[in-house]
């Protein structure tokens, strides 16, 4: 059994918001994008980039919050699982940011602008370009199934530790512990 220590509420908070609006933004996006153009598409188009645009800035406050407050100790573990849990968080956080910019971009592309909430018009990050768009919209695309693979890698890993090593290790990111 690993020790006691856990991450900080705040990161906590964060991962488990994070992951309930990732969840909720890769549905929405491998949904959404098969349907015939409607009201009902043109709504869920946009509830997508409102999750995308928290989870940028959330995914800001995280990165902040993790360069600010140290971690608790790692666990022991093989340095093979070691090397591949930092190199999945690594990436985790630069698909944290490169999915919403990756989606910004393409709408700015489609000369579709981003407004938050229906409320806040964000400034479009490029011009009108019919010919960068779909370069962009493949590499949002991507990004969000290797979003997809890596989240199901780590439950995996996590349901891991949990169930058949019994170490601990879920219990530093339980909110109800």
């Amino acid at each position: 059994m690993i020790n006691n220590s856990r991450y900080t509420t705040t990161a906590i908070i964060f991962h488990w918001l994070m992951a309930l609006l990732i969840f909720m933004a890769l549905a929405m996006g491998v949904y959404m994008v098969d349907l015939r153009i409607s009201p009902d598409k043109l709504k869920l188009y946009a509830w997508h980039k409102w999750v995308g645009v928290t989870v940028f800035g959330l995914a800001a406050f995280r990165l902040w919050w993790r360069l600010y407050k140290t971690p608790p100790p790692e666990p022991a573990m093989a340095n093979w699982q070691r090397n591949a849990a930092k190199a999945t968080h690594y990436l985790f956080y630069a698909l944290f940011f490169i999915i919403p910019l990756s989606g910004w971009l393409f709408s700015s592309a489609k000369g579709f602008q981003t407004v938050y909430l229906g409320i806040i018009p964000l400034p479009d990050l490029i011009e009108k370009n019919d010919e960068i768009a779909p370069i962009i919209k493949q590499v949002h695309l991507l990004a969000g199934y290797l979003l997809g693979g890596l989240l199901a890698l780590h439950i995996v890993a996590a349901l891991k530790h949990q169930f058949i090593d019994k170490d601990g290790l879920m219990n530093r990111m339980n909110p109800f512990t």
